[in-house]
Order: C-alpha cells, then sequence, then structure tokens
C-alpha cells in the first residue's frame, strides 16, 4: 500500500534479533554543498518530513510528492505525529515546507538506485540478490512444484498483461483438479512492480503448502480441507520493467500507457475519496475508469469466478507489499471503522484478528485509512464486493529504508517471508470458520 518506497554511510537496524545493514548513499554531484554552504537539492530527492500531525497534513504530503516511500507512527496518536519518508522534487519540498512541515534531505534518489543496482544485469537482479526470482524463475519454481506434487497442486492463469503475459496462480488442495465444495483462501504478491520481496513471500507459501503436505500434518490438514490459491507476480509487466535495464527503475505501477496503479484501480470506491491520482504521471494514477487495467480485470473476473451458486468460494485473502511492516484492513477509503458495509460487528473482528496476526510477526497493525485514504484498492474491493476477510501485508523494513525498502539484500528472504508463516497458517484456518 505505501505508496512509493538502499541509499552511503552504514545504519544498524535490528529486525527479528538480528543485525541488519541498511546502506544509505551520499548524494550524487547535483546535491553537494553550493558555493553559500548550502545543500543543493537533488532533481530527485529522498526526504524525512517531520511534525505531520493532522489528517490534512498526510493528504498534502501524498498530493505532493512524487512519491511516499515508507510511514511511521500512527494517525490516532498525538505528536510527534507521523513520519513519511519520501522522493520529492525541490519544488515540491518547497511547497511542504511552506505548509508548516519540516523535511530533511536524505538522499538521491536516483543515485541510490544506480548504487543499489551495481553488478547489474540487464533483466535479472545483481549477483549477490541472485536468490530474487524474476518472472521466468518464478513460474519455472510454480511449475517444479506442480510437477513434484501433481496430486495437489495445479498451474494455470487468471489472465493476460497488457504486455501479453501470462498472470499465473498455483492451487493447492487435495484433489486439487476438482472443484470441491471447500473454503477458499487467495494470497496476492507483487501488485507493485518494485516490491520484489513479496513475489519471494508468495513462494514460500507455495513451498511450503507443497513440500510440508507429506511431513506436517496442521499443513495436510489444510490442504486437505481447504483450496489455496497464490498469485506470485500480479503485474508481471511492471516487475519485468523494473529489472530490465542495467539499473533497478524503482517502477511502481503497470505498462499500459505511463502507467496505473493497479492498487488503485479496483472497481470498488474508485477514485471515490482522494485517495488517488487522476494525473497519469503520478504514482498513484488511478487509471481512466474502474478496472481498466488488464491485470485489474484478471484479478477481479478470478474473485468474481469463485462465486458459486450465488456464493463466494473464498473466505480469507492477504495482499503482500513493501515496506511498512504494518497489517492492514478495510477501509482505505474513509477514516470511519463502522460505516457502509462494515458493521459494529465486522470492525471488531478485523481489529482482533488483524492484532492477533500482528502478534505473530511483530507488525503493527491498523485500518488502512489510519495514515491517510486509499480508493480503488485490493483489501477494500474484496471486502467491499464479495465480504471476503482481507488484509494487506505491508512487509521488511519497518521504515526509513529508502532504496532497501524495496530491494533488500537476499539475505531477508528467508527470515523475512518465514516470519509471516504463522500468521499465513492462522488465515488459512480463518477461511472455516
Amino acid at each position: 500500500m505505501s505508496t512509493k518506497r538502499r541509499a552511503v554511510g552504514v545504519v544498524a537496524a535490528v529486525a527479528i534479533g538480528a543485525a541488519v545493514l541498511i546502506v544509505q548513499p551520499t548524494l550524487n554531484a547535483s546535491a553537494q554543498s553550493t558555493a553559500n554552504g548550502e545543500q543543493a537539492a537533488p532533481a530527485r530527492g529522498v526526504y524525512k518530513i517531520l511534525g505531520a500531525t493532522t489528517k490534512q497534513q498526510y493528504q498534502q504530503i501524498n498530493d505532493t510528492v512524487d512519491d511516499v516511500l515508507s510511514h511511521h507512527g500512527r494517525r490516532t496518536t498525538s505528536a510527534p505525529g507521523v513520519e513519511f519518508d519520501v522522493v520529492a522534487t525541490p519544488q515540491q519540498a518547497s511547497a511542504l515546507r511552506s505548509q508548516g512541515l519540516t523535511l530533511n534531505l536524505t538522499g538521491d534518489w536516483d543515485a541510490m538506485l544506480a548504487e543499489r543496482s551495481k553488478g547489474k544485469k540487464a533483466g535479472d537482479f545483481p549477483p549477490d540478490d541472485a536468490k530474487y526470482h524474476n518472472y521466468k524463475e518464478m513460474t519455472d519454481e510454480i511449475n517444479k512444484a506442480q510437477s513434484d506434487h501433481a496430486d495437489i497442486a495445479k498451474v494455470s492463469s487468471i489472465g493476460k498483461s497488457h504486455e501479453g503475459r501470462d498472470i499465473p496462480v498455483i492451487k493447492i488442495s487435495d484433489n486439487v483438479a476438482q472443484d470441491e465444495d471447500e473454503p477458499e483462501v487467495v494470497f496476492g504478491c507483487n501488485i507493485h512492480a518494485r516490491e520484489h520481496l513479496t513475489a519471494e513471500m508468495c513462494l514460500r507459501i507455495a513451498a511450503r503448502y507443497t513440500d510440508g503436505y507429506a511431513s506436517d500434518a496442521t499443513i495436510k490438514d489444510m490442504v486437505d480441507n481447504r483450496e489455496i490459491y497464490i498469485i506470485p507476480m500480479q503485474n508481471p509487466d511492471g516487475i519485468e520493467y523494473d529489472i530490465a535495464s542495467g539499473q533497478y527503475r524503482g517502477w511502481r505501477k503497470n505498462r499500459e500507457g505511463q502507467g496505473t496503479d493497479l492498487n488503485r484501480n479496483f472497481n470498488f470506491k474508485w477514485g471515490c475519496c482522494g485517495g488517488s491520482s487522476g494525473s497519469p504521471s503520478s504514482e498513484t494514477y488511478r487509471g481512466p475508469s474502474a478496472a481498466s487495467a488488464p491485470e485489474t480485470k484478471a484479478i477481479q473476473g478470478f474473485v468474481d469466478s469463485r462465486v458459486v451458486n450465488g456464493k463466494q468460494q473464498i473466505k480469507t485473502h492477504i495482499d503482500f507489499h513493501t515496506y511498512s511492516e504494518l497489517v492492514l484492513w478495510p477501509f482505505g477509503w474513509t477514516y470511519d471503522d463502522v460505516t457502509e458495509g462494515m458493521t459494529a460487528e465486522e470492525a471488531k473482528r478485523f481489529q482482533d484478528f488483524g492484532r492477533q496476526m500482528a502478534q505473530t510477526n511483530g507488525y503493527t497493525p491498523e485500518q488502512s485509512s489510519d495514515l491517510y485514504i486509499t480508493d480503488g484498492t485490493t483489501d477494500d474491493y474484496y471486502w467491499g464486493v464479495h465480504k471476503v476477510f482481507s488484509f494487506t501485508f505491508e512487509m521488511y523494513p519497518s521504515g526509513g529504508g529508502g532504496i532497501d525498502g524495496f530491494y533488500p539484500p537476499d539475505e531477508r528472504i528467508e527470515p523475512e517471508t518465514a516470519r509471516n508463516d504463522k500468521a499465513v497458517d492462522m488465515i488459512v484456518a480463518e477461511a472455516g470458520k
């Protein structure tokens, strides 16, 4: 969800009991000190914004900057309020300062991308991060899972991307070739192109529920009594574009025109509430109409297809993003907990279960709109249209990561995906309740 999210000085961070180095590149020549001793801002600077305490300020930030990388704190707390890490031009930074906000320049976005891309070959990840999967490697991985576990795993496609790539889904269940009357669960990943850690999350889920079936009684029980669908790369064109050249692009959207933010393009409350942009150049561009993007249409078509005899078979859902370490639940389009389409009892169920999952992974639990309004999003659509118990997880790091938030070293894949094993099992179990 975080709209826009390795930069060198070394900052030590601790995550899950392990020391992590977050690299912060120095500012490039365009951002070195000027003759009068003041620092000249780069064309696209990374800034930490301090002192935001009101809804209006949060929305102003979201509407003004090129990219919101991460956010920390909560809307509901008093001072010091929420901190934001953003990408902004000098003019945008000046506009926010004129609103009374404090912005500290922490890096040059383009220099950060170049630094993080060292040794990278076109079309793939840098050698030091070779454990990440590109699109072909992902499809090879799930096809191997199907080959190795043909009795419980089946790969198909939910549709085509703008550039004609399949959007693969792997179904895991006993009697996998049959459409049984069992509760269904969906896991979606990588709807934002640069959030590559999320695809690794989906691949881990697929591996656990296939490789573990014969030896883990709990996994066997869930596979025998659920139908589990995993969509590892919901935005294949954007993902491939982000790694296509010799340098990461920090790309977020799909590849139709200037790109549509697929997580603002769903047909529930599309463009309703100031939680997306109507400008094609914006990182949160919602598209010309609801579900206009072929990838969004494919996801919605798949969810719609699971209505059998008037009853939605999908009961629970998690969409994985990076970053900020949050467990989020609907709605994003309104700050209200109880509103149209959300009773007090339903809101409490989301709050209670979201907090229970957060206890297992150390994330911060909150309603999606607790930072700022978003509209046309996945979890709002799943719940608002289909009453699917739906959550968004913002994965590692917790914040302040800059480039690291989108391109963490591949040493973080195993611990940061394993960190969600318990929560994944919980949402699978919850589908049967």
